[in-house]
Formats: structure tokens, C-alpha cells, sequence
């Protein structure tokens, strides 16, 4: 039988979280947990459940930057007015995940943690310059989304690290995210394309297709006018993957689509 933890503050899950590692899975929204154990692809002797934890929960603007807490749903940050007023796209994105019943009940922290390729978040969220801040008894820092997912459900989270929060900074300009869906409204996305141009130039991400967030920097620097080029090199470049959603060739060629027309409404 899986035992149930429920620490009621941060204090008490860090130490449980350090105390337990690797035997205790961690449990946030629980929307993509919950489907490995109904599979039978995961029987967790232990789960630590952050439901109690409110420190984790929230939503703030620190020195100009967008701070989630990991325990925030996708719903709140949709429905949020400072999300909506400072960081619009971002609204956008996750008010696209699936269903009002996921968004009530999916988080911020756990998509992340997760590393769930086929996510709608990590794109926007990488393209943005978010950072994920990790916290353990015996340190905090900070990586970016890149530096965080490092593959298919794998990332750089230590055994006894929890994901505490997620800090975004000022959104640029210009910013716009495309999700195609090859399958129903409510479907993840087959091919997602997150895009900005501020002063650091543009930056472009594309999510859903490998194990992690894909970005051609060299491309970027071509600039938005050059849409159909950077589009181009998207395709020829990112190794895209093939399941239930679409095969590599179709994705190859939803992303130089999806690419340019995301370039060009930035242009």
C-alpha cells in the first residue's frame, strides 16, 4: 500500500523531501501522475503531497518579475489580471491546456517537474527567460527551463530538491504563442511555437516535438523580417519525434508553418 505524506508547511516537506529522495514521488496537481499509476507505469511506495503546503500557492510581481508559486494552477495563472496586464501571452498559453477541468487542477511546478514533452508551458515559459528556483535543506537555486528539463520526464531536480517556484522576468514587447493540435480542441499540442522580440533580440521556442524546448539561436539572429528563412531552418534542424499526435515528416512540416507564421505576426 502507497503511504501518504501531507506536510502543512515548506519547512516540513524539504525535510521530508530530503529525508525520503528518491523513494517518495512527489505529488503537485496530480494530473499527470495520476495517469502513470492508473496505467501501471509507476506504484510509488511513498507520496509526498504539496496540497497543504500554502507558501507554495500564489501569484506576485517581485522587481518587475512574474513569480509563481509551484502550487498555483494553470487556471489561476489564465484567469489572473496581473498575469493578463504584464504577461498576456502567457495567459494565453496556459488558458490552452487542455480542458477548465485540468487547469483547475494541473500546476505550475508540476508541468515543469514533470518534463512532460508534450506540454504546453515549458515552450512559452523557455522563450520567456523563466527560471525555475529549487529549494533543499541545505541550499536554493535557481536554473532556466533548458538548464531544468533534460529530456523525455527527466530533469536536473536532486533527489532532495522540491521546485518551489517559478519567476518570469518582464515580458518583452512583442511576444505570441501558436499551439497546432492534430487531434480534438482539447488535445496537447503536436507542434508548439513560442515566440518574443524585445531588446535581446528575437527568440523563438518550439515545444511538443522533442524532449525538450527546441531553439535555433543562429536562426533568431536573422531577425523577424526574415520569417520564411528562420522558418526554413526550424524544419531542416530540430529532429522531430513521431507518436499518436503526428509522424517526424508531419511535424517537420507543421513546425516551418507554425514558425513562420508566429515570426511574422511579431514582424
Amino acid at each position: 500500500m502507497t503511504a501518504w505524506l501531507a506536510p502543512a508547511t515548506l519547512e516540513e516537506a524539504l525535510e521530508l523531501r530530503a529525508e525520503r529522495g528518491a523513494g517518495a514521488s512527489v505529488l503537485a496537481g496530480g494530473t499527470f501522475l495520476g495517469i502513470l499509476m492508473n496505467e501501471g507505469f509507476l506504484s510509488p511506495d511513498v507520496l509526498l503531497s504539496l496540497g497543504r503546503v500554502a507558501e507554495l500557492d500564489g501569484i506576485r510581481v517581485k522587481r518587475g518579475e512574474l513569480c509563481l508559486g509551484a502550487m498555483t494552477t494553470h487556471r489561476a495563472v489564465e484567469r489572473s489580471q496581473v498575469v493578463r496586464d504584464g504577461w498576456p501571452v502567457l495567459a494565453r498559453a496556459f488558458s490552452l491546456v487542455a480542458s477548465p477541468r485540468v487547469r483547475n487542477q494541473a500546476t505550475v511546478g508540476g508541468v515543469l517537474a514533470d518534463a512532460d514533452y508534450a506540454s504546453d508551458p515549458p515552450a512559452i515559459l523557455t522563450a520567456l527567460g523563466a527560471r525555475a528556483v529549487l529549494r533543499s535543506p541545505r541550499a536554493t537555486r535557481e536554473v532556466s527551463v533548458g538548464e531544468l528539463i533534460l529530456g523525455h520526464y527527466e530533469t536536473s531536480i536532486a533527489e532532495d530538491e522540491l521546485l518551489v517556484e517559478v519567476r518570469v522576468p518582464p515580458c518583452p514587447g512583442r511576444a505570441v504563442y501558436r499551439k497546432f493540435r492534430s487531434r480534438s480542441s482539447e488535445d496537447r499540442p503536436c507542434v508548439a511555437v513560442a515566440a518574443v522580440s524585445g531588446e535581446a533580440g528575437l527568440r523563438v521556442v518550439v515545444g511538443a516535438v522533442a524532449g525538450t524546448p527546441q531553439e535555433l539561436p543562429e536562426a533568431c539572429a536573422l531577425g523577424p523580417e526574415a520569417a520564411a528563412e528562420i522558418a526554413r531552418r526550424y524544419a531542416e534542424e530540430i529532429e522531430p519525434m513521431s507518436d499518436s499526435r503526428g509522424s517526424a515528416g508531419y511535424r517537420r512540416r507543421v513546425i516551418e508553418v507554425e514558425v513562420r507564421r508566429a515570426v511574422e505576426a511579431l514582424a
